[in-house]
């Protein structure tokens, strides 16, 4: 019996699997089953927290060296969604210098994405804000 349930709970979970790659593409499932550069950060540079009109809270973290992001990560108690694309926000912004962060947007993370269900796209907006407001905190730091 523990067999013939055990069978049900692969297949059920394959199915939801296949689901979601088709419904987010190879890239976004990837990464929605495991996230990169999730996680705090003690002490950053800059620092962005926001909450969406769809209830998800999403923070960026930022640390800087010799102008350019050295570290970057993210924390959500979001969706699926959410969790993906604070996951590229943060991989955008590694490397990066101030300036070149600013031209971060939602559409770029949704391009890089290669899209999302339409109902989903708001997450690469709260993803790119936040990024913006973590990159804002950096700055009035620096002005001091």
């Amino acid at each position: 019996m523990a067999d013939e349930f055990d069978d049900f709970v692969m297949s059920l979970q394959n199915q939801v699997n296949e689901e979601t790659r088709k419904a987010y593409g190879q890239m976004a499932y990837e990464r929605w089953l495991k996230p990169l550069y999730m996680g705090g950060m003690r002490d950053p540079d800059g620092y962005g927290r926001i909450t969406g009109t769809c209830g998800d809270t999403m923070e960026i973290f930022l640390r800087f060296e010799r102008d350019r992001v050295k570290e970057a990560s993210f924390k959500t108690d979001g969706c699926g969604s959410s969790t993906v694309c604070g996951s590229f926000a943060a991989e955008l912004a590694h490397g990066k210098s101030p300036e070149a962060l600013a031209e971060i947007t939602g559409e770029m993370i949704l391009k890089v994405l290669g899209g999302l269900p339409k109902e989903d796209h708001h997450c690469a907006f709260l993803a790119a804000e936040t990024l913006q407001e973590a990159l804002d905190a950096h700055m009035r730091k620096q002005r001091g």
